[in-house]
């Protein structure tokens, strides 16, 4: 059984899934510390999910540029994106100003390269993978 795994879907759930976290995490599972769990602003969760946007974004980023089109556009959306990132865990107030800037910008960098990839694809029908 062969099983294709699309990056970009991927890279955009995990940035959704990293939007719900911050956004709407804390009001859902206010509770949770009671039970000694604590996910809200843990440095290593947080981290981890900076960690995990970036590894599934460069290398669906980079297997498409290289295997399909060549467009440095994608890097260059996710390359801003993923400063904004970053920088909300240095800027709090910012925070989820940044968050919404690097979800938008993040979600674009994989959806253009998506649409790209697509576009060789039909390009180039007998394009080996």
């Amino acid at each position: 059984m062969n099983i294709k795994l699309n990056w970009d879907a991927l890279g955009i759930g995990t940035s959704v899934a990293c939007a719900i976290h911050c956004a709407l995490l804390p009001v859902i599972v206010t509770s949770l510390p009671v039970f000694g769990i604590n996910i809200i602003h843990n440095s290593f969760f947080e981290w981890g999910m900076i960690a995990l946007a970036f590894i599934v974004g460069v290398y669906s980023l980079y297997h498409g540029y290289i295997t399909h089109h060549r467009s440095f556009i994608p890097v260059l959306i996710f390359a801003v994106g993923f400063i904004f990132l970053v920088l909300k865990q240095f800027f709090i107030p910012f925070e989820y100003l940044f968050l919404a800037i690097a979800v938008l910008l993040i979600i674009t960098a994989h959806y253009k390269n998506y649409r790209l990839c697509q576009k060789s694809k039909c390009a180039s029908p007998h394009h080996q993978h």
